[in-house]
């Protein structure tokens, strides 16, 4: 076995494992590493902000960053934590009602109009608040009525080109990759639980985008789509790069398209002597700072040529989905 699979194996952290057992080494999702990671230290430090009506209190707006509700749900889906759990709904309910307000339901070409934005015949949202909202709910088997109407907003809003922008300048003719990879996510995930067909058929659009421009280059000249496109972070929230372009085309199971195989070559020069990949970076501060943009959670480390298990695991798990990482290879 790859030394830094078995490395990964004795990690801390259940999700770590839990990714790796099941996403590179193919096993069955078990209920007890799942009941294992729900009450993890860093799962009980995400809860321990809610209330006693379970709603995250402290701060009330559900999308500020990165303590709200909204990231802390996003958060639970992505550890792995078990689906169908009732006492999340309060966490859920308040989520959802921040994202399926009158206004989202319909549409207006004022810029001061009640409504979504319409310019030049494009809806301008930014649908990564409602696709990170869609996979969340989903994954976590949470969804009731209300995610249906999410799935349908996110499709009612896409571009002509299969993805989404909240760019309100009349010129803007293309989608952003940061904006169309969490409704790509949401959309898949909805499309897999239900068999929703038109979800389906918006996510494979919503993929055109990122495969359209080989994940992370730009068509016109071949260099990488922004400054941070080609470094790897963990979490990414609502931002974009390379790895979390793969993982979203691997959950629309895409990853065989010829076209993502510049950035599984980019990926793998990124491999460290160890076996791993480091953090080249953090959009998120530690719990205690006193910056904005403070997570209930460390993330791990971010240091040049340091192993950081987030990233790592995340990593082979799309090169072992495409076929390029064997763990059992010398």
């Amino acid at each position: 076995m790859d030394r830094v699979v078995e490395e990964m194996l004795g990690s801390d952290e259940p999700s770590v494992r839990w990714i790796v057992r099941t996403r590179v080494l193919g096993e069955p999702d078990g209920d007890a590493l799942r009941a294992e990671i729900r009450e993890s230290p860093r799962v009980r430090e995400l809860l321990a902000a809610r209330g006693p009506d379970g709603r995250v209190e402290d701060p009330k707006q559900p999308y500020s960053k990165w303590r709200g509700a909204h990231w802390v749900l996003l958060a639970l889906a992505e550890l792995g934590y078990p689906p169908g759990d009732e006492d999340l709904v309060p966490l859920r309910d308040q989520v959802l009602d921040r994202w399926l307000t009158p206004a989202v339901l319909q549409d207006t070409e004022k810029p001061t109009g009640k409504g979504i934005l319409v310019v030049a015949g494009k809806h301008r949202r930014c649908a990564s608040q409602q696709g990170a909202a869609l996979l969340a709910v989903t994954r976590l088997g949470l969804a009731d009525e209300r995610t249906a109407t999410l799935a349908e907003r996110l499709r009612h809003w896409q571009w002509p080109d299969g993805g989404w922008n909240c760019d309100k300048r009349a010129g803007t003719r293309m989608s952003s990759v940061a904006e169309t990879l969490l409704p790509l996510r949401g959309l898949a995930a909805y499309a897999e639980a239900t068999g929703d067909a038109a979800a389906r058929t918006a996510a494979g659009s919503a993929a055109e985008v990122l495969l359209d421009r080989h994940v992370g280059w730009r068509r016109s000249t071949g260099e990488p789509l922004g400054r941070r496109t080609t470094l790897l972070r963990y979490p990414l929230y609502w931002n974009y790069d390379v790895l979390g372009g793969l993982r979203g085309l691997a959950e629309a199971g895409l990853l065989g398209d010829p076209r993502c195989a510049e950035a599984f070559d980019f990926l793998e020069t990124r491999r460290l002597p160890d076996g791993g990949w480091a953090a080249d970076g953090r959009y998120w501060e530690p719990a205690g700072s006193t910056r904005s943009l403070r997570d209930r959670v460390d993330w791990g480390p971010v240091r040049a040529g340091v192993r950081n298990e987030w990233v790592t695991a995340h990593a082979l798990a799309v090169l072992t989905a495409a076929g390029r990482f064997s763990p059992h290879a010398d």
